[in-house]
């Protein structure tokens, strides 16, 4: 392809099929639809791991999560792996970043020529007590407040959204400063919103009144019987109808909010003169449950969490299409080398997705995830293959899903002679990427070498200091 700047753009935690342009009937997103219309809609994008600081190292690397063994949000990424950053310094491309990274430190060389106002996991060590996941016997841990997300959700203003706000000032300067420039450049925007804390500004809220926002899928009061695997999560996750109701409708509020920065950013890419000679990425690192299941935030391989939007767009790119070739976070790797006119990297699972977009669609491509981290009794692997979505659970029984007949992932046909075929060849399939017994007892092993370095479990617990469900905003940031 022919050498172009490249402008990345990444929200946090945004369930994709909350968009206009993907159909939904309440999600307000003019920005992104307009981007889709320009471009080329993955519809079946993928998180490589449903929760943030593992998702965005296999972003960064292009690797799995248990090949780069940055399990959970306490084992961050360190610039040790080289990053698609990295190459393009190699080559001498600018290359610099504004907004959240979550990777460890901003003292590590992670591939950018500047950081600007970079979020990463706190103090360098996140959220470690929830790297506690039953490898002490003797430790029982309290139970998570998942709920409290939800518990002040409405309209306001919250860190994060004056975060983004910054964010997106200094990217609306950082584009006007590029004008005329003649080497192609490298900017990643990202935007934290719409993760919790659930609190939209007023006027984003008012697009979603509380009363009319409908009940969640499976959610309070259904009746809905979760997978085992899910205990701890729905049990630390209880909601009224109604507190789901304003939840939901602070978190298409805070869609819209995002929507609308993303907009500052594309519009002053135009007014810089840069719409033709710039490549745009949309991405999110995961999705959001969204009250489905009974369950706030992500942690699992269902659509709502393991499902990113994705959209692709600039020369070369075919206009106005939605392909249906399974993609995931670890193709932006690639894809980035490929806008900027550089090589791809031998021995990388992830192609590029303006290859992807301009071939047929491949049905059949295998795309894989994992999860190894909060709130999880074992490990959770997933493929997403063909027509079927195939969950491998360690030490529990696995599902199995036919998402052409049903896209709610209503009925497990694991269990159904006629589907025997199927889930064995997936299970060979997954058995090809990952040993998921091994992996299990690396990432376990590696969590509780952690802990035990901090005190053990009992010291970590006491001296829990992050009284948030979230990572903090960088200092100096807070208003």
């Amino acid at each position: 392809m022919k050498a172009q700047n490249m402008l990345v753009i990444m929200s946090d935690e945004h369930n994709a099929r909350m968009m206009g342009c993907v159909g939904h009937k309440l999600a307000k997103t003019p920005n992104l639809d307009a981007l889709a219309a320009r471009g080329t809609l993955f519809a079946e994008g993928y998180t490589n791991c449903p929760i943030c600081v593992p998702a965005r190292a296999s972003f960064a690397t292009g690797r799995y999560v248990h090949d780069i063994e940055c399990w959970d949000n306490s084992i961050a990424y360190d610039g040790r792996t080289p990053s698609w950053g990295h190459r393009l310094q190699q080559a001498g491309l600018p290359v610099e970043s504004i907004g959240k990274l979550h990777y460890r430190s901003e003292q590590d060389d992670t591939g950018f020529d500047r950081q600007h106002i970079p979020m990463h996991i706190a103090n360098g060590v996140g959220m470690i007590h929830l790297s506690i996941r039953g490898q002490f016997k003797d430790f029982v841990r309290p139970r998570g407040r998942r709920a409290a997300i939800i518990e002040h959700a409405g309209p306001g203003e919250s860190e994060y959204t004056r975060y983004d706000r910054k964010v997106a000032d200094i990217a609306t300067q950082w584009l006007h400063d590029r004008a005329g420039s003649d080497k192609p450049w490298t900017l990643f925007v990202s935007f934290v919103t719409p993760h919790y804390p659930l609190i939209a500004p007023q006027e984003y809220c008012d697009l979603y009144p509380v009363d009319e926002m409908p009940d969640a899928k499976f959610g309070p009061e259904s009746g809905f019987e979760c997978h085992p695997w899910l205990a701890e999560l729905v049990a630390s996750s209880i909601m009224t109808k109604q507190q789901q109701r304003a939840a939901i409708s602070a978190y298409l509020g805070l869609v819209s909010f995002m929507d609308a920065q993303v907009g500052r950013v594309l519009d002053a890419l135009d007014a810089a003169g840069l719409r033709d000679t710039t490549r745009i990425v949309y991405t999110s690192d995961h999705g959001e449950n969204a009250g489905a299941r009974g369950l706030w935030g992500k942690s699992n391989h269902y659509e709502e969490a393991a499902r990113i939007p994705l959209i692709i767009v600039g020369d070369g790119v075919p206009v106005g299409k939605t392909t249906n070739t399974p993609a995931a976070l670890v193709d932006i790797y690639p894809t980035i080398l490929d806008g900027v006119g550089l090589p791809a990297t031998d021995g990388l699972p992830g192609r590029s997705l303006f290859d992807l977009a301009n071939a047929p669609d491949e049905r059949e491509r295998i795309v894989f995830s994992e999860y190894h981290a909060a709130g999880s009794p074992s490990a959770s692997y997933m493929i997403r293959k063909g027509r079927f979505k195939f969950i491998y659970y360690v030490g529990f029984r696995p599902e199995l899903f036919d998402l052409e007949a049903d896209p709610e992932e209503t009925t497990n046909l694991a269990g159904e002679a006629a589907y025997a075929d199927a889930l064995r060849d997936l299970e060979a399939d997954l058995r090809k990427i990952v040993d998921p017994e091994k992996e299990d007892s690396r990432a376990n092993e590696a969590q509780r070498k952690l802990i035990e370095s901090m005190g053990g479990p009992e010291e970590v617990m006491a001296k829990l200091a992050m009284k948030k469900l979230y990572t903090p905003v960088p200092p100096g940031l807070t208003s």
